[in-house]
């Protein structure tokens, strides 16, 4: 016996009242109870579920479950396709007839006549639940960078699947069982990596595949497109790459304006929203509304530059100072991520949502820059890797043993600290230097803090999760740009943006994550993306007749969070969840080792903000999801959230 049984959240629910009950009235059950002797199944039932959040076409035409006309295909669908007026008109010549404008008939026609293959003409963000009954066969899909999350396990003889991790739960029996390799590699990296979940038997989908569950309840997963591998090419007229890549950008925000509801832009002090408001400038029509968050503490705030921008191009702008009520906010951030998630950015994420949808349905964001153009300091630090490298190996060592032996206490900062960073790093890996960046805890601190149901992960070694995206001949900073996006992308920012906004009902749209976008990138030479260790060097200069060269050469801008500062604010609030008698009684970390790790934080002795954070998260995240004193049933009420315009 064989059955599939398909949960669909198609957006986070702003409203929680009663959310259980509209989870579960949102699964469907196809079950097949066995073949008879000539082969044909027999009684089946089909339902599938979705909650929508209108963009296109707003008509019930457009509704889901969407079946087509021959009765015989059925889909869900999450997210938008930008070029759906194209296929349509080539659907539409092929003899397809349509009932709505929508862009989830179109991919349903577009399966009736390409079958799988039309997820190769699909330009946008997505993630579909299929089933073909003709054929006997669930689709899953998911779009090409993973802008849009799909999840599923296997519970008994069904497959459960949905956009988020809480429909999956809301079904009857389904297991709470935290996954500990995922829970290790998640202290590392401060998001569940790779296709894990938190969950024991739950998985995600990965960016750019599909899963196909045939009527025996065999399964197989194929990816279907992957952006070129970085390798060394030619280099071209720097102004010819320049006016190209703000045409491809102009392009690239030109469709995904296309809306029947409001739509607007986040806006950064940084140089990748900024480009994708100057862009939208030139080729929207009306003034454009423009969003931004800042903090009282002026080291991240970001509303002056931000307005140099509104101001140059006219939007309509909003920014707000955020003094955020964090002890209210945490079991919110908790509940709709559905898995321990620490990058702390997913809280002014989450303000800024809230705030852009009281005035649009649609936000376009910079998200993708960064990963395309060499924006992080990771990418210069790899860059000076490469340098580093052409050293013999002997003389590497020995720069390695002296900085080890340097101090580690915060006595001092900024430049020496990396500088001694990079002396300890020397005679590593690529993947291992790289390592260094993106990771928060580090094997010897786990070793010290891990008890007895975390040590048997040990020995997986997070950094091996990285090694595969170095192994080529290309430079240095284009495999730690290519490692940032198959893993740091997907899993921690599109994750934090589409958490935060669907959260609201809120749409985000990322112009540098359209995969023809990232492809003309992926093609430039890392020699011109950054200029020596001057990140981001060939964006800005393409930027520089649009943007103020303030902005543009300014520091590093994104929706900073001031971490420090938060757990000073959340206090005793911090002791009180990481020493209580539920943690001890998970067994996953030493109590005395978590103490000592308190204490040089809030005494001065060593900062561990992120580290602490990090273990926060994670037992609110049992504390909500596995102990069920929180769980899916629970109402949370509305955190407090004091704006000052």
């Amino acid at each position: 016996m064989c059955g599939i049984t398909g949960v669909w959240s198609g957006f986070g629910f702003p409203d929680h009242a009663d959310l259980a009950q509209r989870l579960t009235a949102m699964a469907g059950t196809l079950r097949h109870r066995g073949p008879d002797a000539s082969g044909v199944w027999a009684d089946e039932t089909v339902g599938l579920g979705h909650t929508r959040l209108a963009i296109i076409d707003l008509t019930a035409a457009a509704h889901q479950p969407m079946s087509a006309l021959t009765g015989d295909i059925h889909i869900v669908f999450n997210g938008e396709i930008y070029n759906f007026r194209e296929l349509r008109s080539q659907l539409i010549g092929l003899g397809h007839r349509f009932r709505s404008r929508s862009d989830t008939e179109v991919i349903l026609n577009g399966y009736c006549q390409w079958g799988v293959a039309v997820l190769d003409r699909l330009r946008g963000m997505f993630a579909i639940g299929l089933w073909d009954a003709a054929r006997r066969r669930l689709l899953l899909a998911r779009d090409r960078v993973g802008k849009k999350p799909l999840y599923y396990g296997w519970l008994d003889d069904r497959l459960l699947f949905g956009s988020e991790i809480k429909a999956i739960l809301a079904w009857p029996d389904m297991p709470r069982v935290p996954n500990y390799e995922a829970l290790h590699h998640y202290l590392s990296f401060r998001y569940v990596p790779n296709d894990l979940t938190a969950f024991k038997g739950i998985y995600k989908l990965q960016p750019a595949h599909y899963l196909t569950v045939e009527a025996d309840g065999s399964t197989r997963t194929q990816q279907y497109w992957s952006l070129p591998r970085p390798v060394r090419t030619p280099v071209r007229n720097v102004d010819d790459v320049k006016e190209e890549l703000v045409e491809r950008l102009d392009e690239a925000v030109r469709i995904r304006l296309v809306s029947d509801v409001p739509v607007g832009a986040f806006l950064s002090g940084g140089v990748d929203s900024a480009s994708v408001v100057a862009s939208m400038a030139r080729v929207a029509s009306g003034r454009i509304r423009t969003f931004t968050v800042g903090f009282t503490e002026a080291s991240v705030d970001e509303r002056a530059d931000a307005r140099l921008v509104a101001e140059r191009y006219g939007t309509d702008h909003s920014d707000f100072v955020v003094d955020p009520q964090v002890v209210d906010v945490l079991p919110k951030i908790v509940w709709h991520y559905g898995e321990p998630f620490a990058d702390p950015v997913a809280i002014p994420s989450y303000y800024l949502s809230e705030i852009a949808r009281r005035h649009v349905t649609v936000a376009l964001n910079g998200d993708g820059g960064d990963e395309s153009f060499f924006g992080y300091r990771r990418h210069a630090g790899a860059r000076i890797g490469g340098w580093l490298d052409r050293l013999p190996l002997a003389i590497r060592k020995q720069i390695a043993a002296l900085g080890r032996r340097l101090p580690l206490d915060n006595a001092v900062r900024g430049f020496p600290v990396q500088l001694r960073q990079f002396m300890r790093s020397a005679d590593q890996t690529r993947a291992e230097r790289y390592g260094n960046w993106v990771t928060y805890f580090s094997d010897d601190l786990k070793e010290e803090l891990y008890g007895d149901a975390m040590r048997d992960c040990l020995p997986q070694r997070s950094v091996a999760l990285l090694e595969g995206w170095f192994a080529n001949g290309a430079s240095h900073e284009d495999c730690a740009a290519w490692a940032d996006i198959h893993t740091f992308l997907p899993d921690d920012l599109l994750v934090r943006i589409d958490i935060a906004a669907m959260a609201h009902g809120l749409e985000g749209r990322s112009p540098f994550l359209d995969h023809e976008f990232m492809t003309f990138a992926a093609s430039l030479p890392a020699s011109q993306k950054m200029s020596g260790i001057r990140t981001k060097s060939l964006l800005r200069s393409a930027m520089e007749p649009r943007l103020p060269r303030k902005l543009l050469y300014g520091p590093k801008r994104g929706f900073p969070m001031p971490l420090r500062g938060t757990l000073a604010q959340l206090g005793e609030m911090v002791h009180d969840v990481l020493l209580s008698s539920a943690a001890d009684t998970r067994g996953l970390f030493r109590r005395e080792r978590v103490q000592r790790l308190l204490a040089d934080h809030y005494n001065g002795t060593r900062i561990r903000a992120h580290e602490i954070w990090a273990l926060l998260m994670l037992e609110l995240w049992f504390t909500t999801w596995i102990d069920g004193t929180a769980a899916v049933e629970q109402r949370h009420s509305e955190p407090r959230l004091d704006i000052c315009a």
